[in-house]
């Protein structure tokens, strides 16, 4: 009976000093791993309005659609950049543009040779979402997108905390949905050029989620649809759409990716996991006119002005759906501002550890949890992009977002602001009305940026060197 009592009394100190701590939950709890399951499912270049619980009429994602009515769904969510690479990276480290490592996609990287190294690599000794699963214990694997280095060199899944890895090396590579080869960890695994490599991600996903049911794991399921190029193997339930056919193709991937949500969450219950699993769904950037598909077919990007690659709300705001039945609150929404690089805090908080000491995120975990007023807030966000546009820096400021546009010309940067407030869609610059607003923004465009070699921002930084040792770019014709 003592034994019992002093077993009960230690289980309660465990309690309350996780609850004392500000952790979600108890570490270990009777010998068994308490910490839950992540699934973030991260589609490619679908807009703010291409899901129908956003607005779409057009096409239906009746599986999304009962992921937010069972969960949380954020209208101000906002990915890392408007641009693939950089957002990921963004969303790996835990640092926005103006900080990480990687700020453009691979093409404008100056000085590195992509022929002969592959993208530019993440560095292997930075802080990112996957380490931080790492060190509270859990697996951890990406079936997917890459694109941050090469599987069998610098910048490999491993070397950024992922145990397991399948997918594309580069971005390039993720064009082809039909493609020769995939990676397996550090080794090519061939295939006939046949298999639509959507499936095959939906397959090995299932695949870890049952071999790791019986450990906390955290699966970042990088999509490459609705990204050209828009192939998918039937236009079904669309085939008979009077519309063009990339237009029929695109809204046919999307809800290809829909019904296999819809199957994921199925496993979970089968699996008797959904209980004790967060799955978040998002996308990477704004929607983008390519592969004969315009944005505006579906107003994908509606109510925001912008797209991929440019500045302004349709570029960066996204969605953003969250469930975790019993935890999160269910049939909600959140009009709470978070940004990708706030996943590394929020992946700290909610594996129970400290979150790396440089990130520029804060961990959302309170409203992830219904508990808004113990919300701590940013003071602004920030995303540069080099090289697109004359290049921009975007600031939001509160109900403020300024436009800081043409920074990498040799002309003089134009600001423009708008109160989201009561112009969403970013139609009546009022800069001129608030000199006080626009004083700060020029503050946060210069404290927010540090220089960096291979993407540089400013057209004075333009005209430094390259960075020293990466390669030179190949010279033509070779």
């Amino acid at each position: 009976m003592i034994m019992e009592s002093a077993a009960l009394l230690r289980h309660l100190a465990v309690l309350v000093l996780s609850f004392a701590a500000g952790l979600p939950f108890p570490a270990r709890a009777e010998g068994k791993s308490s910490h839950p399951n992540f699934i973030f499912i991260l589609s490619d270049d679908l807009g703010y309005n291409d899901v129908s619980c956003y607005g779409q009429t057009q096409f239906q994602t009746p599986n999304l659609d009962r992921m937010a009515a069972e969960g949380l769904r954020f209208t101000s969510a906002y990915a890392g950049a408007p641009l693939c690479a950089p957002c990921r990276a963004s969303l790996l480290t835990g640092l926005h543009t103006g900080h990480s490592p990687i700020r453009q996609n691979p093409i404008a990287a100056r000085g590195w040779n992509r022929t002969t190294q592959g993208d530019p690599p993440l560095p292997a000794n930075i802080p990112t979402f996957a380490k931080v699963f790492k060190q509270a214990g859990y697996d951890t694997a990406i079936i997917g997108k890459w694109g941050m280095g090469r599987p069998d060199g610098a910048g490999s899944p491993q070397s950024i905390g992922f145990d397991y890895f399948f997918g594309y090396e580069t971005h390039n590579d993720a064009h082809d949905y039909y493609p020769s080869y995939l990676w397996r960890d550090n080794q090519k695994v061939p295939l006939d050029g046949k298999t639509y490599s959507h499936d095959l991600f939906t397959k090995e996903a299932f695949n870890y989620i049952r071999q790791h049911k019986d450990h906390p794991f955290f699966l970042e399921l990088a999509y490459t649809i609705p990204h050209v190029t828009l192939n998918p193997p039937s236009d079904e339930p669309y085939a008979d759409k009077p519309w063009p056919k990339p237009d029929r193709a695109y809204a046919a991937m999307i809800y290809r990716m829909d019904a296999d949500i819809g199957k994921l969450i199925a496993l979970l219950k089968e699996l008797k996991l959904e209980e004790n699993t967060l799955v978040i769904f998002t996308s990477d950037n704004g929607p983008e006119s390519a592969g004969g598909h315009k944005s505006s077919f579906f107003n994908s990007g509606a109510p925001l002005r912008g797209q991929k690659n440019n500045p302004y709300e349709g570029g960066i705001r996204i969605p953003f759906i969250a469930r975790w039945p019993g935890r999160v609150p269910a049939g909600q929404k959140t009009d709470q501002p978070i940004a990708f690089y706030d996943m590394v805090a929020t992946s700290a908080d909610l594996a129970g550890i400290p979150p790396p000491a440089n990130t520029d995120g804060l961990s959302f975990l309170p409203t992830l949890l219904g508990h808004p007023k113990e919300q701590k807030q940013h003071e602004y966000f920030y995303w540069e992009l080099a090289h697109a546009k004359g290049g921009f820096q975007e600031i939001r400021l509160g109900q403020w977002k300024a436009e800081r546009l043409n920074v990498s010309d040799s002309k003089e940067p134009v600001i423009e602001l708008y109160d989201l407030q009561t112009d969403l869609a970013q139609e009546h610059n009022v800069a001129a009305e608030h000199p006080d607003v626009i004083k700060r923004v020029e503050q946060i465009s210069s404290e927010a940026h540090t220089p960096n070699a291979m993407f540089p921002l400013t057209y004075a930084e333009c005209k430094t060197a390259a960075p020293k040792g990466t390669p030179p770019k190949p010279k033509a014709g070779k």
